[in-house]
């Protein structure tokens, strides 16, 4: 019998940061020191929390706070990612003038890979419907050797059809960055607890690792826990953080992504086909448009 391939490693960082609403130069400081450190531990990726250039809660008036896709700033941390994949949020004013909460991902000078949140909630003490336009994809980028990876923006992860495509689409690596706060949904759900099941599970579903990047602090009234965790492909946590900035490093080998698919292949047994051929049915047996199932 023939040797397995070599082992391929990567080593991932959280970056747990405070950030301060609306000060994007402060942040972007905090953002560049984070990035060195990183690389400086030897890691191939670090992931910043969501909206993590602005602060969360920029409301009505943070059309102001938004940078195109190769403004000054997302130059600044694509220059400074050398050697080493940086995933950062911010408010992204894309084509038309229309502003989406981004994950932006650079490296080497240039950007890597951009995903528009698609799942924007409207509920709790949330309302990003109201100041954000939807994304409509969800898409893979290589990090290096047998590494790809997805980026889905914190609700993103809530939807199970969202991760399905991203695990259908060749992620074998899943990265989330997330601004959550403890008082975000209410009615005594419990965000770091939700969180925690949410990501291991999908870990030892799809076999895949998962990253989870929180902030910390306060923002108005709302207190951002942190608890950014780093879940290898058999759902064990490797890594998570307690309620303070820290960067939460931990290796993942992808030979337990093989192993994991290999014993239990979801990924294989999909059936995506027959899922795909069942909506379009579905679709048409209810006579929804066709502007509806594009967008």
């Amino acid at each position: 019998m023939a040797d397995a391939p070599d082992s391929d490693g990567l080593r991932l960082a959280a970056a747990q940061i405070e950030t301060r609403l609306g000060d994007v130069a402060h942040n972007l400081d905090l953002h560049l020191e984070a990035i060195a450190a990183a690389a400086d531990a030897g890691c191939d990726m670090v992931v910043f929390p969501e909206l993590s250039l602005t602060g969360y809660g920029i409301g009505e008036h943070g059309y102001a706070l938004a940078r195109r896709r190769t403004g000054e700033e997302v130059r600044a941390l694509a220059e400074a990612a050398t050697g080493i994949t940086a995933v950062v949020g911010f408010m992204e004013e894309g084509p038309g003038a229309q502003f989406y909460n981004s994950a932006i991902a650079v490296r080497d000078g240039r950007v890597e890979h951009l995903h528009r949140k698609i799942n924007l909630p409207s509920y709790g003490a949330l309302e990003e419907g109201k100041h954000f336009a939807s994304g409509r994809f969800v898409e893979t980028a290589l990090l290096t050797g047998p590494w790809r990876y997805a980026a889905l923006i914190c609700a993103d992860a809530w939807n199970p059809g969202l991760v399905h495509l991203a695990a259908m689409s060749g992620a074998t690596l899943m990265v989330v960055p997330t601004s959550s706060a403890t008082d975000a949904v209410g009615g005594g759900f419990s965000n770091p607890c939700g969180w925690d099941t949410a990501i291991r599970f999908y870990a030892m579903l799809y076999g895949q690792p998962m990253l989870m990047c929180n902030r910390v602090g306060r923002e108005g009234g709302h207190r951002f826990w942190g608890g950014s965790m780093i879940v290898d492909a058999h759902g064990e946590v490797l890594a998570v953080g307690g309620s303070t900035p820290e960067l939460v490093v931990a290796d993942v080998d992808y030979t337990d992504v093989r192993l994991a698919r290999f014993r239990l292949p979801t990924v294989r047994d999909s059936s995506f086909g027959l899922i795909h051929r069942e909506m379009t049915r579905l679709a048409d047996t209810l006579g929804v448009p066709e502007s509806v199932r594009q967008g």
